[in-house]
Protein backbone atom coordinates (compact mmCIF):
# COMPACT_ATOMS: atom_id res chain seq x y z
CA UNK A 1 0.00 0.00 0.00
CA UNK A 2 1.49 3.86 -0.87
CA UNK A 3 2.46 5.64 1.74
CA UNK A 4 -0.62 7.95 3.33
CA UNK A 5 -0.56 11.11 4.59
CA UNK A 6 -2.36 13.14 6.61
CA UNK A 7 -4.46 15.31 3.85
CA UNK A 8 -4.57 12.88 1.17
CA UNK A 9 -5.61 9.73 3.01
CA UNK A 10 -6.72 10.20 6.20
CA UNK A 11 -7.87 7.20 8.24
CA UNK A 12 -10.75 8.47 10.37
CA UNK A 13 -11.88 6.31 13.82
CA UNK A 14 -14.51 7.29 15.77
CA UNK A 15 -14.40 7.10 19.60
CA UNK A 16 -17.62 5.60 21.95
CA UNK A 17 -20.52 8.21 21.64
CA UNK A 18 -21.07 9.58 24.32
CA UNK A 19 -24.49 10.73 25.60
CA UNK A 20 -23.83 14.01 25.32
CA UNK A 21 -22.99 13.29 21.45
CA UNK A 22 -25.48 11.02 20.89
CA UNK A 23 -28.24 13.83 20.17
CA UNK A 24 -25.84 15.72 17.95
CA UNK A 25 -25.18 12.97 15.62
CA UNK A 26 -28.92 12.60 14.74
CA UNK A 27 -29.92 10.85 12.18
CA UNK A 28 -26.68 10.93 10.07
CA UNK A 29 -25.88 7.62 11.80
CA UNK A 30 -22.42 9.94 12.88
CA UNK A 31 -21.53 8.62 16.65
CA UNK A 32 -18.71 12.09 17.89
CA UNK A 33 -18.78 15.28 16.53
CA UNK A 34 -15.08 15.00 16.17
CA UNK A 35 -12.82 12.40 14.11
CA UNK A 36 -9.24 11.03 14.86
CA UNK A 37 -6.97 12.03 11.72
CA UNK A 38 -4.23 9.15 11.15
CA UNK A 39 -0.78 10.17 9.62
CA UNK A 40 1.97 7.88 7.81
CA UNK A 41 4.96 9.21 8.67
CA UNK A 42 8.56 9.09 7.30
CA UNK A 43 10.13 9.80 10.71
CA UNK A 44 8.07 9.06 14.04
CA UNK A 45 10.38 10.84 16.11
CA UNK A 46 10.79 14.06 13.83
CA UNK A 47 6.67 14.12 13.20
CA UNK A 48 5.93 13.74 17.49
CA UNK A 49 8.54 16.55 17.61
CA UNK A 50 6.99 19.02 15.53
CA UNK A 51 3.26 18.41 16.03
CA UNK A 52 4.48 18.83 20.20
CA UNK A 53 7.12 21.27 20.37
CA UNK A 54 6.27 23.55 17.32
CA UNK A 55 2.76 23.27 17.27
CA UNK A 56 1.35 22.39 20.67
CA UNK A 57 0.03 18.81 20.40
CA UNK A 58 0.14 16.49 23.67
CA UNK A 59 1.58 12.92 23.75
CA UNK A 60 -1.50 10.93 25.03
CA UNK A 61 -0.72 7.26 24.56
CA UNK A 62 0.03 5.08 21.40
CA UNK A 63 -0.97 1.26 20.36
CA UNK A 64 -0.17 -1.54 17.78
CA UNK A 65 -1.82 -3.03 15.39
CA UNK A 66 -0.85 -6.15 14.09
CA UNK A 67 -0.06 -7.01 10.55
CA UNK A 68 -2.80 -9.77 10.15
CA UNK A 69 -5.34 -7.39 11.60
CA UNK A 70 -3.88 -4.83 9.29
CA UNK A 71 -4.40 -7.16 6.25
CA UNK A 72 -7.54 -7.83 7.14
CA UNK A 73 -9.04 -4.89 7.63
CA UNK A 74 -6.96 -2.96 4.53
CA UNK A 75 -4.79 -0.80 6.51
CA UNK A 76 -1.74 -2.16 5.17
CA UNK A 77 -1.09 -4.98 3.05
CA UNK A 78 0.18 -7.27 6.03
CA UNK A 79 2.70 -4.78 7.76
CA UNK A 80 2.01 -3.80 11.46
CA UNK A 81 1.16 0.04 12.43
CA UNK A 82 3.27 0.91 15.70
CA UNK A 83 0.98 4.62 16.09
CA UNK A 84 1.37 7.47 18.42
CA UNK A 85 -1.39 9.06 20.10
CA UNK A 86 -1.20 13.10 20.08
CA UNK A 87 -4.29 15.28 21.20
CA UNK A 88 -5.15 18.76 20.81
CA UNK A 89 -7.79 20.06 23.57
CA UNK A 90 -9.16 17.95 26.67
CA UNK A 91 -11.41 15.54 27.34
CA UNK A 92 -13.69 12.85 24.87
CA UNK A 93 -13.70 16.19 22.42
CA UNK A 94 -10.24 16.71 21.74
CA UNK A 95 -8.89 16.39 18.65
CA UNK A 96 -7.04 13.50 18.00
CA UNK A 97 -3.79 12.92 15.19
CA UNK A 98 -2.66 9.27 15.25
CA UNK A 99 0.69 9.15 13.73
CA UNK A 100 2.47 6.13 12.64
CA UNK A 101 5.59 5.10 10.64
CA UNK A 102 5.14 1.85 8.54
CA UNK A 103 8.41 0.33 7.40
CA UNK A 104 8.77 0.18 3.61
CA UNK A 105 5.46 2.62 2.71
CA UNK A 106 6.26 4.69 -0.32
CA UNK A 107 7.11 8.35 -0.66
CA UNK A 108 5.45 11.77 -0.35
CA UNK A 109 3.80 14.08 -2.97
CA UNK A 110 5.55 17.08 -3.15
CA UNK A 111 3.38 19.63 -2.08
CA UNK A 112 4.14 22.90 -3.37
CA UNK A 113 1.15 24.37 -2.98
CA UNK A 114 -2.83 23.56 -1.41
CA UNK A 115 -3.63 22.36 -4.81
CA UNK A 116 -1.13 20.63 -5.81
CA UNK A 117 -2.97 17.61 -5.31
CA UNK A 118 -6.72 16.44 -5.16
CA UNK A 119 -7.73 14.87 -1.37
CA UNK A 120 -6.61 16.47 2.11
CA UNK A 121 -4.52 19.10 1.78
CA UNK A 122 -4.03 20.99 4.87
CA UNK A 123 -5.12 21.27 9.00
CA UNK A 124 -6.11 24.15 10.21
CA UNK A 125 -6.00 24.92 13.91
CA UNK A 126 -7.37 28.16 16.10
CA UNK A 127 -5.05 29.79 18.08
CA UNK A 128 -5.63 32.19 21.09
CA UNK A 129 -2.34 34.30 20.09
CA UNK A 130 -0.59 34.54 16.96
CA UNK A 131 2.07 36.06 18.78
CA UNK A 132 3.12 32.91 21.46
CA UNK A 133 2.41 30.47 18.03
CA UNK A 134 5.85 32.15 16.50
CA UNK A 135 7.75 31.93 19.64
CA UNK A 136 6.55 28.44 20.06
CA UNK A 137 7.66 27.83 16.01
CA UNK A 138 11.13 30.09 15.89
CA UNK A 139 12.18 28.05 19.21
CA UNK A 140 11.08 24.59 17.58
CA UNK A 141 13.31 25.82 14.33
CA UNK A 142 10.16 26.20 12.06
CA UNK A 143 9.65 29.06 9.58
CA UNK A 144 6.26 30.24 8.22
CA UNK A 145 5.91 29.61 4.56
CA UNK A 146 5.76 32.50 2.00
CA UNK A 147 4.97 35.72 4.22
CA UNK A 148 3.50 34.12 7.11
CA UNK A 149 1.80 35.75 9.27
CA UNK A 150 -0.67 37.21 6.67
CA UNK A 151 -3.86 39.07 7.51
CA UNK A 152 -7.24 37.30 6.39
CA UNK A 153 -9.44 39.36 3.75
CA UNK A 154 -11.80 41.63 4.28
CA UNK A 155 -14.81 39.27 3.34
CA UNK A 156 -13.65 36.97 5.94
CA UNK A 157 -12.25 38.48 9.91
CA UNK A 158 -9.31 40.97 8.50
CA UNK A 159 -8.51 41.10 12.98
CA UNK A 160 -7.40 37.01 12.13
CA UNK A 161 -3.76 36.33 10.76
CA UNK A 162 -2.84 32.95 9.02
CA UNK A 163 -0.04 31.46 9.57
CA UNK A 164 1.48 28.44 7.12
CA UNK A 165 3.86 26.15 8.38
CA UNK A 166 4.96 22.39 7.30
CA UNK A 167 5.57 19.58 8.64
CA UNK A 168 8.34 17.22 8.78
CA UNK A 169 7.08 15.45 5.53
CA UNK A 170 5.60 18.44 3.89
CA UNK A 171 2.14 18.62 5.38
CA UNK A 172 0.68 22.23 5.53
CA UNK A 173 -0.37 22.77 8.61
CA UNK A 174 -2.38 26.52 9.11
CA UNK A 175 -2.56 28.63 12.17
CA UNK A 176 -5.33 31.22 12.83
CA UNK A 177 -5.64 32.99 15.03
CA UNK A 178 -5.30 37.60 16.50
CA UNK A 179 -2.93 39.64 13.86
CA UNK A 180 0.30 39.70 15.75
CA UNK A 181 1.06 42.74 17.70
CA UNK A 182 4.59 42.99 16.35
Amino acid sequence: MKSLSIFSSALLALSLPSLADHHLAGENNIATKTIDLGCVVKDIDASVKFYTEAIGFKVAGGFKVGGDFAKKSGLTDSKPLDIKVLTLGEGEGATKLKLMQVEGSGGKFKNKHIDSKLGFSYITISIKSTDAALKRLAKAGVKPIAKGPVALPENLDPSLALTIVRDPDGNFVELVGPKPTK
